[in-house]
């Protein structure tokens, strides 16, 4: 469908189209084109005469990258009329206008959309106007271009521009006739910032034009550096000059200040987002302050400026980087860019009056010759925008005329038409497929430059490429850097932590941190937070300044270790020594000895001290609920079952001797029913009811205990109530043990053989004083020093049982054996009763 009723009521006036403001380069021919773009700066001042050796054209400042874009255009005209191929039987011809820096855009859309009677008539429907050109190629700015487009796209005139990246020219609701031949803003930004993530710099300044392009681009990279670790020292806006105005005092002061907050930060990255001729009176001022040792990153519109890299003095300030369209060489545009008039052959007449300079003569072309050097080695970068811009308007008037080797059909071509074969093009050129996305945009690979000033090299040499298509930048090549030994610089507002060191805060920017170690038994996770350091879990510790945590060696008793053996040893010569005595006194069980000393008793104590000794290696090696139970239940009740054959024993002696006369009818039942076996077997039950007890109200888990000494290392060891509960089972042992040594202090006058108040003390007296210590102990410390502990006290114990007890009686029985027999015993009761009396 045709432009049905777009623009009648925004255009209420008739106007005549550049009356006095012709374009300044034209050929005619069966289809024009229109061309915008920058030639003149029109400011004074900005580029001195002299430096350039460019004569004045018109009292205006030649604007190089304008003019060498302007010539691409008509290369690539004459280029598709003189192939036989494209338009076979088809002349393409062009009207171009100088836009100047400040924007002339309206007269020249204006010009473009009359008809050859310059007026631009209002019309209910426009499908079937045919405008002065069948498509407008440029300009070059995003605002310039947005302006164009307004009107453009109200008549559906095809528009190409080839250097404008604003995201705004993407909505094609607003914009439905503007292409471009050139990448989009994001891609631009997301080159800069994978530069700066590439080679680590976090601390940047961003300076940026008054204009819309330098705001916009300026907080566009602000919003993509939201999401990453750099940050923004500050930002500000440069002057920009006016048309036909010298600096004033205001702008000056102005980049003064600028330049000097750039000397005191200690950011030397500086992303610079302006059009070219803002930036002259800005580079100056740096000159002349002395600025050095900053990394400038140039934005595409500054970026491969020839005027400004003419500034030779620019090189001591810093390494210059820049973001621009990848370089496609363009075969003959070098020699035709420098080619006089005179070699071009006569221009064509013209029907508009008041030809312009750059028309008529070639004195202009010396600013072009004076720099084709560098523009000849610096490639050709945007030069191949217009150029591929101008070929698919050519490829879709092909389409739309059904062109075929030798003719077109020659018919009149609305704008609207030509538009939808325009978003339908897709050829190669020069190795590149020329075709547009949905949003009207070809996906030109961006390079990443560096400006050098040897004039045997590309001034503007690649060393980076950026795939718009992964959103990637690539092939980062070597940098000559403008630092010593050519290190790579340092833009970070603080140094990088050390691994295992968190980052706390300084001020109101993330980049800027202070480094704190992370304490033992914390790490950092730099994936989950840089600024705090976790704990390590339960089972695991960490050295300082550790990024991860490690598992803790887990000690206990071992047999290698000194404290153990010695006490197995111990161990060894108590079960050898108790079993030497369990053979002595079955040899002579019928001796007095022996049965003074308990007789069948003596094997129920035996028995359980030999089995103690036998279980004792329990405390060592790794514990486990077994060895546990053993730990706190079967050595008490081994014990409980000793201890309580000692004191019914002590109590037995004294009920004969003292107790027998006085209370016969009890001495009997005690003796009738055989009271002694029945005082320790009702002690054993109770010890068995008190060991459950303990047993069924505590976990029997075992605990990992943190060693107070080496963090390092836990400590594995049965369940933390362990000194509890061993405390709990001793209870009745050592209330036996006093009632024993109470026993036997009472029996201290009896006969010499009956005696046994001093070894009963002997062996009570250790035993309650080690057990109360031991459990005093393990209140105190932890470990496996409580575990060696135990293991000793036990083994101590049942040595103070064993020999304690039994070994005088032994003793006595193998050195004495004269004293083992029935007549000294009774000669001794006798002695006794008769001292009594």
């Amino acid at each position: 469908m045709g432009p049905q009723g777009r623009a009648v009521c925004s255009l209420l006036f008739l106007l005549r189209a550049l009356a006095n403001s012709d374009s300044d380069f034209y050929l005619p021919g069966d289809y024009l084109l229109g061309g915008l773009f920058t030639l003149h700066a029109n400011m004074k001042g900005i580029v001195h005469l002299d430096y350039l050796q460019v004569p004045k054209c018109k009292e205006y400042e030649m604007k190089i990258l304008g003019y060498n874009l302007m010539q691409a255009m008509r290369f690539a005209v004459e280029e598709i009329n003189s192939a036989s191929s494209l338009l076979p039987g088809v002349q393409l011809g062009y009207e171009m206008v100088d836009i100047c820096y400040v924007s002339n855009n309206v007269q020249p859309v204006l010009y473009f959309l009359s008809q050859d009677d310059y007026f631009l008539p209002i019309q209910e429907d426009y499908t079937h106007y045919k405008p002065r050109v069948v498509a407008v190629i440029g300009p070059d700015n995003s605002d310039a271009a947005i302006a164009v487009a307004y009107f453009l796209s109200l008549f559906l005139l095809p528009q190409i521009t080839y250097s404008a990246i604003s995201n705004e020219l993407g909505d094609k609701l607003r914009f439905p006739a503007l292409l471009r031949t050139v990448t989009r803003v994001d891609h631009h930004i997301e080159a800069m910032v994978q530069l700066m993530v590439h080679f680590r710099w976090n601390w940047i300044i961003v300076l940026g034009s008054g204009d819309d392009y330098g705001r916009d681009n300026s907080q566009l990279l602000h919003q993509r550096l939201a999401h990453l670790d750099i940050c923004i020292a500050f930002q500000e806006t440069l002057p920009t000059p006016q048309p036909n105005q010298t600096v004033t005092q205001s702008e000056r002061e102005s980049l003064e200040a600028i330049v000097g907050k750039l000397r005191q930060s200690t950011a030397r990255v500086v992303v610079l987002f302006s059009p070219e001729l803002a930036l002259y009176n800005f580079f100056q001022e740096v000159l002349r302050q002395n600025l050095t040792d900053t990394v400038w990153i140039a934005s595409e519109s500054w970026a491969i400026d020839p005027v400004l890299h003419s500034l030779t003095e620019l090189q001591r300030t810093g390494t210059f980087l820049g973001i621009t369209t990848a370089n496609v060489h363009i075969p003959g545009f070098s020699e035709f860019r420098v080619r006089s008039s005179q070699a071009r052959g006569p221009a064509p007449n013209r029907t508009t009056p008041g030809a312009t300079c750059n028309q008529e003569c070639d004195t202009c072309l010396n600013a072009t010759k004076s720099f084709n050097n560098i523009l000849r080695l610096s490639g050709e970068r945007v030069v191949y925008s217009v150029y591929s811009a101008v070929y698919a308007v050519a490829h879709a008037l092909h389409s739309l005329l059904g062109c075929n080797q030798t003719s077109c059909r020659k018919e009149v071509v609305y704008p609207w038409r030509l538009l939808q074969e325009v978003w339908k093009v897709n050829f190669s050129l020069l190795g590149h497929q020329i075709v547009f996305n949905q949003q009207g945009d070809l996906s030109m690979q961006l390079d990443v430059i560096q400006w050098q000033w040897d004039l045997s090299q590309n001034p503007f040499k690649s060393i980076a490429s950026y795939d718009p298509s992964q959103w990637k930048l690539k092939d980062i090549g070597d940098i000559s850097w403008h630092t010593p030994n050519n290190t790579i610089p340092v833009s970070r507002c603080s140094k990088s932590c050390q691994p295992g060191q968190k980052k706390k805060p300084v001020g109101l920017h993330p980049c800027c941190f202070e480094c704190i170690d992370c304490l033992p038994g914390s790490f950092l996770n730099q994936t989950a937070d840089e600024f705090e350091c976790q704990p390590c879990p339960k089972y695991e510790w960490s050295h300082r300044n550790d990024t991860s945590c490690f598992k803790r060696k887990l000690i206990f008793l071992e047999w290698n270790e000194a404290p153990t053996i010695i006490v197995a040893m111990l161990a060894a010569l108590g079960f050898l020594s108790t079993l030497a005595i369990s053979v002595i006194f079955w040899r002579h069980f019928q001796t007095p000895m022996v049965r003074s000393a308990g007789g069948p008793m003596c094997f129920l104590m035996l028995t359980p001290l030999l089995l103690s000794y036998m279980v004792s290696p329990v405390y060592v090696g790794p514990p486990t609920v077994s060895t546990c139970f053993c730990r706190q239940a079967f050595f008490t009740l081994c014990f409980t079952v000793c201890i309580s054959c000692i004191t019914v024993r002590s109590f037995q002696i004294v009920c004969v001797f003292k107790m027998a006369s006085r209370l016969p009818r009890a001495y009997s039942y005690w003796v009738r029913y055989q009271g002694p076996y029945v005082f320790v077997a009702s002690i054993t039950v109770l010890k068995l009811v008190i060991v459950g007890g303990s047993l069924l109200t505590t976990t029997t888990t075992l605990t990992h205990l943190n060693d107070p000494v080496d963090p390092k290392v836990m400590i594995l060891s049965c369940n933390p109530n362990y000194h509890q509960i061993l405390l709990t089972n001793t209870s009745l042992d050592l209330l036996l043990s006093v009632l024993g040594f109470g026993f036997a202090y009472v029996g201290k006058e009896l006969p010499t053989n009956y005696n046994e108040a001093k070894f009963i003390t002997l062996c009570m007296t250790f035993y309650f004083i080690s057990s109360v210590s031991l459990c005093t102990f393990m209140s105190v410390y932890d470990g496996v020093l409580v575990t060696i502990m135990d293991f000793l006290v036990t083994v101590l114990n049942l040595l103070g049982i064993s020999l304690g007890y039994f070994g005088p009686k032994c003793y006595m029985i193998l050195f004495y054996p004269e004293r083992n027999t029935q007549a000294y015993f009774n000669s001794v009761i006798q002695g006794y009763t008769m001292g009594k009396d």
